[in-house]
C-alpha cells in the first residue's frame, strides 16, 4: 500500500466487516472465494469490493479470487489487530461494565489495563479481575503506561471535561459513548457511538415495512 494515499473513511469503516465475514468463510473451511460470491454474502457490489481492496493494493488473482486466509490476514494487519491497543474505560455505569465484559476485544487486540469511575460506591469493585480506580488517580496511572484508547462512558454533562483531560494526558483515541458529537481542541482521534441512532433507524424500517403490510 501506497502509505501517501489518502484512504477514505467509507473504506476504513467497511473492512472491519470484511473481516468479520472472512472469519466466517474460515470456519467453514472456505479457501478461496471470488469477489462475486463475497458480494452475494456482504450484500455490497464485487465492484465497491474490488476497488476497496486495491485501496491497500488488491490481494485477489484473476481466475482465482481472493486465498480467504490470505486475505484475512491482510486485512487484519491493516486494521492493527496484531498491534495490541492498551484500553481503558472511563465509567463504570451499565455501559462501561457492558464493555468490560466483551471478551471479543481482546481477540482483536484491544488489551483492557483499566477501569475509572468518580463513584465512590464502584471504586475497588472488581470488572473482569480489573479493580475500578478513582479517576481522581488517571494522570498517575498513565505516567507509567501507553494508553491508546480510552472508552468514554460518562454522562452527557461530563464528557468534554473527561475527554479534554484523558486527550491531554497522551491518549490517541477516544471511543465515545456520549450522546454527543465530541471535539475537542487536541490532536486525537474521535470515534462517536450513537447507539440510539442506530435503533431508530430500524425502528423506522420496522415502521415503513409494517406500513406497506
Amino acid at each position: 500500500m501506497n502509505s501517501d494515499k489518502k484512504i477514505s473513511i467509507a473504506v476504513i469503516k467497511r473492512l472491519p466487516r470484511y473481516y468479520r465475514y472472512l472469519s466466517d468463510l474460515l470456519k467453514m473451511d472456505i479457501t478461496r472465494i471470488s469477489s462475486k460470491e463475497l458480494s452475494q454474502r456482504m450484500g455490497i457490489t464485487a465492484s465497491q469490493i474490488r476497488q476497496d481492496l486495491n485501496c491497500f493494493g488488491g490481494f485477489g488473482q484473476q481466475g482465482y479470487g481472493y486465498n480467504v486466509e490470505s486475505l484475512y490476514n491482510e486485512i487484519g494487519n491493516i486494521l492493527g489487530v496484531n498491534d495490541k491497543f492498551n484500553v481503558v474505560i472511563i465509567g463504570a455505569g451499565n455501559m462501561g461494565q457492558a464493555l468490560s465484559n466483551y471478551t471479543n476485544f481482546d481477540k482483536r487486540g484491544f488489551k483492557l489495563i483499566g477501569i475509572f469511575d468518580t463513584n465512590p460506591e464502584l471504586i475497588g469493585k472488581k470488572l473482569r479481575d480489573i479493580e475500578i480506580m478513582d479517576f481522581n488517580t488517571f494522570d498517575k496511572f498513565i505516567s507509567d503506561k501507553t494508553i491508546d484508547i480510552a472508552m468514554l462512558c460518562v454522562p452527557y454533562e461530563k464528557t468534554p471535561s473527561v475527554a479534554n483531560k484523558v486527550a491531554s494526558l497522551g491518549v490517541k483515541g477516544l471511543w465515545n459513548f456520549s450522546p454527543m458529537d465530541l471535539e475537542i481542541p487536541y490532536d486525537v482521534i474521535i470515534e462517536n457511538v450513537h447507539l440510539s441512532d442506530s435503533l431508530m433507524v430500524l425502528g423506522y424500517r420496522v415502521k415503513e415495512k409494517q406500513r406497506k403490510m
